[in-house]
């Protein structure tokens, strides 16, 4: 077979070692953890350990760690109005969003449509702070407001890191909560729930090398509780969550967790050298590159770029061709192509945004790898160029 080079860890990390050992030896553990028996305490010592390896990685108490079946549910139950708190039991009455999330954040939640209000970004990709204190100075019609405002940690597109730290303290000011959807950062930069001001945090197990279809909502204290589950029945999570646990599914998301936490500083350091060998690369064979949110903070791991006049869907093929994953800027489905929605809200040029490639590394990337993805974009490149020659002359 040949050799394939995958660039894709922002959309799933391949499996760590430690989680499939963890995730082999709970398929073995045969009873239910809400069984009572020795068997059942044995699935839910399982479940408790994990819990209390994730909670580590944020630096939250076990307790506040509900697990669900992924990041898009975790945030589907952290944007509900019915979030009660020590100083109030009223429900939430507004939500914002910034501009940049992901679909799950921006289609928002529990809350009526007319309820919700997007926030802007500059051109560096960073949420408008100004205008998120303005707005929640602004008189509503109800009065007095209990917002809940959602930002996340780190832009899945293009590793933009957000200053949630200081959103938390305007949010906390104005008597509101603030959600952090950290599925990008977490286990890539450091991510102390209690450092950056966090009321609740959504986590992805997948994003960090741990298996598919598992995520976690933490909250940043026992006072904050979400009145209404989204799934109601037997009172697992406690009372947060119903449904049988995925026993192998979270122990695989514990050692994923511990993992990534263990080698959090050694992983990031690599990867931004890694990326400043494979911007560096592309900017020496393509001289117009453009690499959106260069000028912010970004995640050490990613990389979105755009050259004129080459289009994502055209890149893409050719690259997975040349055995190199890799992914657009733009959501394609049904053989339609969309412009990003963050790089909308950046104000980038949607032609321009329209071929931008996402580029994300990881622990197993190799120096081999990124200058495999080089070789490849020369080739594509020339190509590219040279078939516009042709037409060019065609028309002349």
């Amino acid at each position: 077979m040949a050799e394939r080079v995958y660039l894709d860890w922002n959309a799933a990390a391949p499996l760590r070692s430690e989680a499939r050992t963890a995730m082999l030896a709970a398929l073995e553990a045969v009873g239910n953890p809400s069984s009572v028996h020795g068997e059942g305490r044995a699935a839910r010592r399982l479940v408790e350990e994990a819990r209390a390896k994730v909670a580590a990685l944020v630096g939250a108490e076990a307790r506040n760690v509900v697990f669900t079946s992924g990041g898009t549910e975790a945030n589907a139950l952290a944007l509900t109005p019915s979030i009660t708190t020590a100083q109030t039991k009223m429900p939430r009455d507004r939500l914002m969003v910034s501009a940049i999330e992901h679909p799950s954040v921006r289609s928002g939640g529990r809350f009526p449509a007319g309820t919700v209000e997007e926030i802007p970004v500059d051109a560096g990709g960073i949420v408008d702070l100004e205008r998120v204190e303005a707005r929640l100075a602004a008189p509503t019609a109800q009065g007095a407001c209990r917002p809940l405002v959602s930002i996340m940690h780190a832009n899945n597109e293009t590793g933009v890191v957000q200053p949630v730290a200081r959103a938390a303290a305007i949010v906390h000011a104005a008597g509101g909560l603030l959600h952090v959807d950290a599925v990008q950062s977490a286990g890539r930069i450091p991510c102390d729930i209690n450092a950056i001001g966090a009321d609740l945090v959504t986590l992805s197990s997948h994003k960090m090398g741990g298996p598919k279809g598992i995520g976690a909502l933490v909250t940043g204290g026992a006072a904050i509780l979400i009145a209404d589950p989204l799934i109601k029945g037997g009172g697992q999570e406690r009372g947060a969550r119903a449904g049988t646990e995925n026993v192998a599914a979270i122990a695989g998301f514990g050692a994923a967790a511990e993992a990534a936490a263990r080698d959090l500083a050694p992983d990031a350091a690599r990867a931004a050298a890694l990326r400043a060998r494979l911007e560096q690369g592309i900017a020496a064979i393509s001289p117009g590159v453009v690499f959106f949110g260069q000028t912010s903070e970004r995640l050490p791991n990613t990389t979105l770029f755009a050259v004129s006049g080459i289009k994502a869907e055209t890149a893409l093929i050719a690259l997975d061709l040349d055995g190199i994953a890799v992914s657009s800027g733009a959501a394609c489905s049904s053989g339609k192509v969309k412009a990003s929605h963050v790089l909308a809200a950046m104000g980038v040029d949607p032609a321009l945004g329209r071929g931008a490639l996402r580029l994300s590394l990881g622990a197993a990337t190799t120096e081999h790898e990124v200058d495999v993805f080089l070789k490849a974009w020369i080739k594509l490149s020339q190509s590219l160029s040279k078939g516009a020659k042709e037409r060019r002359g065609l028309a002349a």
